[in-house]
C-alpha cells in the first residue's frame, strides 16, 4: 500500500505558496536548471539554479500539478513560457522573511521532504571588494561563495 503513495512535493509546494502569499510575501522557488524537461529563459541561472518568483502578481496562467509548474512570466521586459517538473525544485521560500522549505529526496522514499526551516534568500554576493587588485598572498581572502540555500534551526 505504501508503494501506491503520491510524492508530497507538489502539495508541499501549494501550500507553501498559499501559506506565503496569504501572509503578503513573494513566493520563490529554487529550480534544479539542468533538469530534464525544464523551460525557463536562458542566461538567467546562476551555479546550475534559478530562482524563480511564482507570486500571482508575477506570473499568467500559474499552474501547478502534480508533476508540473508551468506558467508566463517577464524577463528583460519580454514575455516568455515557463515549465518545470516538480522534481526539478530544489526547494521554495519568501523574499521577504526568508521562510521556508528545502527539498530533497530521500533515498527509498521519492519527493519526500528533508526538512522545514528558515531559508536565507539567494543574494548575489558584491565580489568588488575580494579584487582590489592586489596580489599579496598575505592579504588574500578566499573567494566568495555565490549564493545557496543555508538551513537555520
Amino acid at each position: 500500500m505504501a508503494d501506491n503513495l503520491t510524492s508530497t512535493r507538489p502539495y508541499l509546494l501549494r501550500a507553501m505558496h498559499e501559506w506565503m502569499t496569504d501572509n503578503d510575501e513573494t513566493p520563490l522557488v529554487v529550480v534544479d536548471a539542468n533538469a530534464d524537461e525544464i523551460n525557463v529563459p536562458p542566461g538567467h541561472a546562476k551555479e546550475g539554479r534559478i530562482v524563480l518568483n511564482i507570486g500571482w502578481s508575477a506570473t499568467r496562467n500559474l499552474q501547478m500539478t502534480n508533476e508540473l509548474v508551468s506558467f508566463e512570466a517577464r524577463f528583460g521586459g519580454v514575455s516568455q513560457a515557463v515549465s518545470f517538473p516538480l522534481t526539478a525544485v530544489l526547494g521554495v521560500y519568501a523574499r521577504e522573511s526568508g521562510q521556508g522549505m528545502l527539498f530533497q529526496d530521500a533515498p527509498d522514499v521519492a519527493g519526500s521532504v528533508d526538512s522545514t526551516a528558515k531559508v536565507s534568500p539567494l543574494r548575489p554576493q558584491n565580489n568588488a571588494a575580494a579584487d582590489d587588485g592586489n596580489s599579496d598572498d598575505d592579504d588574500k581572502q578566499p573567494p566568495p561563495k555565490g549564493p545557496g540555500l543555508r538551513l537555520v534551526k
